[in-house]
């Protein structure tokens, strides 16, 4: 386990982020806010993956109206993107937002600011202030040259500092950049020079392919550094993806022991098994027993896979026509190949 900073703790409806708090999955959805029933469906099934915050987008009076709405139908807390006006931040609030995002350099006066904060305070609404590469100040890329990790930490605490001098101190920072190197020297300078807690992620990151890997190399690299208390992966596809991924990112640091962890070996020479398809299957029937927490292994080879495998909870192992069914390293029984996958899900059905 990694030695986490300890953060301000921050409350974000039901869940809070920060100190010992666990870190905090978060999606974003990509229906039109103000179609309220289609936002809807797709939260309910972002909580069904495993998504604990939920992020959707504000651009209308209409988007606004439709947070109280949603809010009626859900069971995570909500939080409102803002860009540019001021006045759809304090609408998303008055309608049940739980947590804004702004960047406070992009409403447009200080008089704008100071009536967000304002709202903010009266009904204890956390502010995540956002900054990135596409919005870095002016004087900032002048004075380093381009965008910098120095331009983006500088940036952010700036900004933090904007809403502090006005009373405020309900905040949570985000810098993100699709540069990896970069965007993890930008958190590291962060945390260091405050305590707010930090939501981490990378922008842009791509499609899930390569969007998952930039994702783990980058959020892994911030997260194993002890900084971050909620996170979310950034992919160009379905949401529910990202929350998969973030699931698995932090089960993989052993930040998260919760649900199913399923490991299986590369096939090599000696498989004599249908060993990729036969690990599809089990990664898709254990989707369905996510209240269960343990670890199920797949192996391709009867010699080696129950000793390599001992740490499993559960596993099957693969031989030509037949394979092995294990529990903790421990030889259940053989059987035939196409009778593995029945017997691994009748062994966890009855998992306690």
């Amino acid at each position: 386990m990694y030695d986490r900073k300890q953060t301000r703790v921050v409350k974000i409806g039901s869940v809070s982020i920060g100190g010992d708090h666990p870190i905090a999955i978060q999606s974003m959805t990509n229906t039109r806010t103000e179609d309220a029933e289609a936002t809807i469906r797709q939260i309910l099934r972002l909580e069904d993956a495993g998504c604990e915050i939920i992020r959707a987008t504000v651009p209308t009076p209409e988007a606004a109206k439709a947070f109280s709405v949603i809010k009626k139908s859900i069971h995570i807390p909500l939080v409102a993107d803002i860009h540019f006006d001021y006045r759809m931040a304090i609408a998303a609030m008055e309608n049940g937002a739980d947590k804004i995002r702004i960047n406070p350099g992009n409403l447009g006066s200080d008089e704008n600011l100071r009536a967000v904060v304002s709202c903010a305070k009266e009904r204890a609404v956390p502010i995540r202030v956002g900054v990135n590469g596409g919005s870095l100040d002016k004087d900032l890329l002048e004075k380093y040259g381009g965008i910098t990790a120095q331009g983006l930490s500088e940036s952010a605490l700036r900004k933090v500092r904007m809403i502090t001098d006005l009373g405020y101190e309900n905040l949570v920072i985000s810098i993100k950049s699709s540069n990896v190197p970069l965007c993890l020297e930008a958190y590291e300078r962060v945390s260091e020079a405050c305590d707010f807690p930090l939501h981490v992620g990378i922008t842009e990151a791509g499609t899930l392919f390569r969007g998952t890997i930039k994702s783990c190399a980058g959020i892994g690299a911030i997260l194993s550094r002890g900084i971050g208390d909620t996170i979310r992966v950034s992919l160009t596809g379905d949401p529910a993806e990202e929350v998969r991924v973030a699931k698995e990112l932090l089960r993989s640091l052993g930040l998260r022991k919760e649900g199913i962890e399923i490991v299986s070996c590369p096939t090599c020479g000696r498989t004599a098994i249908n060993l990729i398809h036969l690990a599809e299957q089990v990664e898709k029937m254990t989707e369905q027993y996510s209240d269960k927490t343990l670890k199920i292994a797949v192996m391709g080879c009867v010699v080696n896979g129950p000793g390599e495998a001992r740490d499993a909870d559960l596993g099957i192992a693969g031989g030509k026509g037949e394979g092995l069914l294990f529990k903790h390293g421990e030889i259940l029984r053989k059987l035939p190949e196409n009778e593995l996958l029945a017997a691994l899900e009748d062994e966890l059905k009855h998992w306690n």
